[in-house]
């Protein structure tokens, strides 16, 4: 026996239907059984109706927990790997591309600030350049005008990481 699973457009419906204290019920039903789904609510909550002071909150917390890697490649890249786990559930809270495209720059600042410049762990070097693709996919699909604000921000960054890593080559990545 299996439970029949409903479309979003019937739950979205079914709903509508419910009072105020039934669909409070059910949202705090929701939140008991899956972590993700509390955080959620707590960030639409406590926390959507300032975005701004939000990322900046976020991009603290990844400043902080780069400035405590690891010397070691391996545990670095999987610390690395957990923080952009982190990063990522956030842009799903926040469900806004300035949003994703702020912290995933964040992110680059830290890790060419933080991260050994002659690391020679193949993986550490994917880390980067898979963000920055990440952020130029991004940006492109952006009105015109946060893409002109965003690409001057990406380009500097661009170039900082082939001043700072032998290894990035800036024309491989401009936009």
């Amino acid at each position: 026996m299996s439970i029949t699973t409903y479309g979003l457009q019937d739950i979205k419906k079914e709903v509508q239907h419910l009072s105020a204290e039934q669909l409070a019920d059910l949202c705090l039903r929701l939140a008991r059984y899956k972590k993700e789904n509390k955080e959620l609510l707590a960030y639409l909550l406590f926390e959507a109706h300032n975005e701004d002071a939000f990322i900046e909150q976020v991009k603290a917390e990844v400043g902080f927990a780069m400035s405590q890697l690891s010397s070691h490649s391996y545990q670095a890249a999987k610390s690395v790997r957990k923080i952009l786990r982190l990063i990522s559930k956030y842009v799903k809270f926040m469900a806004s591309k300035p949003a994703e495209i702020e912290l995933l720059l964040g992110f680059c600042h830290n890790y060419l600030q933080y991260i050994n410049r002659n690391t020679s762990y193949k993986p550490m070097r994917m880390i980067l350049i898979r963000q920055v693709q990440k952020i130029a996919a991004a940006i492109n699909k952006l009105h015109e005008d946060l893409q002109f604000d965003y690409a001057n921000d990406y380009n500097n960054l661009i170039e900082e990481a082939e001043k700072k890593f032998p290894w990035f080559y800036k024309n491989d990545y401009l936009l």
